[in-house]
This record gives C-alpha cells, sequence and structure tokens, in this order.
C-alpha cells in the first residue's frame, strides 16, 4: 500500500531503530537483577493477563523502599521490557512463562551473554532463534492492530511499530508568561537538568537523561510545562494573539489550555471546558502555578458565546502516543475504535457555531488513523460551506496535505494531526 505520509523527513531504518532498542537494554547493569527477580515476576503475571504496568510498577516500587536507583532502574526496564516485547519473547523462549520471557529480553533483544543471563534470571535459555521475519512478532504489536497502522501507514508501519518501541523524550515548554526558553535552559542546567532546543516548537526543550522534572524547583515556581513537541505545534496551529478571545472545547487538564495562554501575553481570555471535572480541577491549579489564572476562564457549561478561535482537541483512538506506555498497545480494543468519529464530529458541530465569521477552528487528535483524522474533516466541510481548510502554519516537511501530521519516526514528535479551518468573513 502508498504511504500515507509525505513529510520531506528521511525516516531512519529499521535497524537502526532495533539498534536504539538494544542499546538502552543493553548498557543498564543488570547485576541487582537477583535481588528483584522474585518481585518483577510476581508483578509480571497480572500485566501479561491486562493489568496496567505503570501501576503495577508504582506497587511495586512503593513496597519496596529500601531499594536503590539500581534496584528500582532494574525493577522498571524488566517490567516494563517484558509487558512491552511479549509477542517477540515468545518466539525467542517458546513459552509465555514470565521467567522465560526476562531471560529472553535479556539474552534475545539486549543481546547480553548467555552466562549472564542465566545467572541473572535463574533460567537456561533456550537455543537461539533467530529473529522472527514479520514485523509485528519483530517489534511486538498485537494483531488486532497490524490493520490499522498498515492502512495508515503503508510501507512505513514497521518504522512507526519500530518507533515507539522506544521512550518518548521528555520535553518541556517554556512558560512565556514568566521565562523564554534561553533563560529556562539555563535554570534547568543550575539545577542538574541539561537540555537543548527542539527543532520545530519556539518554545520547546528536550531535556538529556530522564531527570524527575517535576520535582525541580522550576516546575514547582511555573516556569514551565511538560509537553511533547507535537503537542506544543498543535496548540501553535489555534494562531493565538493578546486581545483575543479563545476557546479550548476539549481542554482535560490544560496543557494547550496553558500554551494558549501564555500566546496572549496577558491580554485576553482563554475559556476552557472539558466533561470531565477533575482534569479540570487539575487545570485549575495548574493556571495558577503558571500565572495564567487571570486569563483561563474555566467553565463547567458552554454558552452561545463568540470566539475568535476554537480548539477541539478530540478524545480519540491515541494510536499516537502509544510510546508513552509500554503496554498500552496490549490493552487497548479495537472493536471501540468505531465510537469515536460520531464524537468527534459532533464536537466539531458545537465548535462551529461559536467560531465568528473570519475566525479559526483548529482540529487535532493524537491518532494516526484516518477515519478519526482526514475523513472527520472531510465529513465536517461537505455539510459546512462556510469553513474552509486552510494550510496549517508549519514547515513543509510537517504537514500532509494541509493538515500538520508529526510521527516518531520521522520528527521523534508523538504522533498528532491537525487541521486549520477557517469561517468564511
Amino acid at each position: 500500500m502508498t504511504p500515507r505520509t509525505s513529510t520531506g523527513t528521511r525516516p531512519p531504518s529499521l535497524q537502526a531503530l532495533e539498534r536504539s532498542a538494544r542499546d538502552r537494554l543493553a548498557h543498564l547493569d543488570w547485576s541487582s537483577l537477583p535481588e528483584v527477580r522474585r518481585q518483577v515476576l510476581e508483578a509480571l503475571g497480572p500485566v501479561l493477563h491486562g493489568s496496567d504496568a505503570h501501576r503495577a510498577l508504582t506497587v511495586l516500587l512503593r513496597s519496596h523502599p529500601s531499594w536503590d536507583a539500581s534496584h528500582r532502574a532494574v525493577a522498571a526496564e524488566a517490567l516494563y521490557g517484558v509487558a512491552l516485547w511479549r509477542r517477540r519473547l515468545t518466539h525467542h523462549a517458546g513459552s509465555e512463562s514470565p521467567p522465560a520471557l526476562l531471560a529472553a529480553l535479556l539474552r534475545d533483544v539486549a543481546h547480553l551473554p548467555k552466562d549472564a543471563v542465566r545467572s541473572w534470571t535463574a533460567v537456561e535459555p533456550p537455543e537461539p532463534r533467530p529473529p522472527p521475519d514479520d514485523w509485528p512478532t519483530r517489534f511486538s504489536w498485537p494483531a488486532a492492530l497490524v490493520p490499522e497502522l498498515e492502512h495508515a501507514l503503508g510501507s512505513e508501519a514497521p518504522l512507526f511499530a519500530a518507533a515507539c518501541n522506544l521512550p518518548g523524550p521528555i520535553t518541556v515548554r517554556a512558560n512565556r508568561l514568566r521565562i523564554d526558553r534561553e533563560a529556562l535552559a539555563r535554570r534547568l542546567e543550575a539545577e542538574g537538568a541539561t537540555s537543548h532546543p527542539a527543532r520545530f516548537a519556539p518554545d520547546a526543550l528536550h531535556l538529556d537523561g530522564r531527570p524527575n522534572v517535576l520535582g525541580l524547583a522550576a516546575h514547582q515556581e511555573g516556569l514551565f510545562e511538560v509537553q511533547d513537541e507535537g503537542s506544543q505545534l498543535v496548540g501553535m496551529l489555534v494562531a493565538a494573539r493578546p486581545g483575543q478571545r479563545v476557546l479550548d472545547l476539549c481542554a482535560g487538564a490544560g496543557g494547550k489550555t496553558l500554551l494558549l495562554a501564555a500566546a496572549l501575553e496577558g491580554k485576553g481570555t482563554v475559556d476552557a471546558h472539558d466533561s470531565d471535572r477533575e482534569a479540570l480541577e487539575r487545570l485549575r491549579h495548574r493556571a495558577e502555578r503558571a500565572g495564567a489564572s487571570d486569563r483561563v476562564r474555566i467553565l463547567q457549561a458552554l454558552a452561545d458565546d463568540s470566539y475568535d478561535a476554537v480548539l477541539v482537541d478530540a478524545p480519540c483512538s491515541a494510536l499516537g502516543t502509544l510510546r508513552r506506555g509500554p503496554d498500552v498497545r496490549w490493552r487497548l480494543d479495537v472493536a471501540t475504535f468505531g465510537k469515536w468519529p460520531p464524537i468527534q464530529r459532533g464536537l466539531l458541530e458545537t465548535a462551529a457555531s461559536r467560531v465568528r465569521p473570519g475566525g479559526r477552528l483548529v482540529y487535532a487528535t493524537c491518532t494516526i488513523r484516518p477515519q478519526e483524522n482526514e475523513d472527520v474533516v472531510g465529513s465536517f466541510l461537505q455539510s459546512h460551506p462556510e469553513f474552509r481548510e486552510v494550510e496549517a502554519p508549519v514547515p513543509a516537511e510537517l504537514r500532509r496535505s494541509a493538515a500538520l501530521v508529526t510521527l516518531p519516526h520521522l520528527q521523534g514528535m508523538d504522533g498528532f494531526f491537525g487541521a486549520v479551518l477557517e469561517r468564511r468573513g
């Protein structure tokens, strides 16, 4: 099938992505595994049968406060690694038992010496088998998701699958209400967190390593928000300017809301609405920390107001963010994906009536499925001739046709889609 991606970015090779995944595991000091192995294997059983790996790890670490940093790192990589690579590990181990899968992770994915694997896992690894030829087994993806990836990405599906086996970078957005990106980088370095500027989003910094960013004083002072670069680019599509009235219809906990508030530079308002009341309460606290509470108005109910711009960051199947959770792909129910387009279309209808003539409506998702992206936009435009799609204001290599499209294997960002619709004046 012809790939749907048409950006100018040259994707990495599958071999390079595999080496990166191998090196992450190979460079870890596994020598403390025998001291945490039993507890990790006990936690793995429920995870392999559908429990949340992140929750399981949280419980595990809280239950063993005496573990030092090396024990915690090994426990996390072992639990997450087996949860992620389970399909490939079963191919190598010829078994679905957690001990055998753990041994296969170290020998057949990390490529560690057999004697070390035997010592650390207390398992005698079977004779090695070559890597599987088919990409879903090679990169450990559920069979039910394979048609979704191939339909959305064509020949680039294996690249996307391989890229999602690597954790995304920790990216932060400088809160320009308090600090610019360069000053934030200096402040973070003073706190022991080095960084480098992102390529596309002007306020984004990628942090080196994986520091505890939420524990930094700079975060507690509201100098930055943790936000993927692709998510920041989606917020920038709104092109919010000082003095405008903007509506974030699906605000959630407010990452993009706060970006919009910063773009207003203290002049104008952002109305934030969401059906999740707990998320809105988190937004309230985040806005206070960011110094934006005087410009962010939280709406429990929508009024028939008119706005200069409306952002619909729609709920979706979230296939674009799967690298953020190593086991999420195994807990998705493909049968539920069909519910999203009607919900998304309904949100666009709600938003459309609130965009003033000449105003802007931005529709965004964090999925790669065309059924939730291009198809929803196309259906909306067919029934709303008063709107037209315009080119997303991003570099050409970030666009597919007129819309913003980011992908982990192309730009290292989560998978986002963003279409810019203007109401005719």
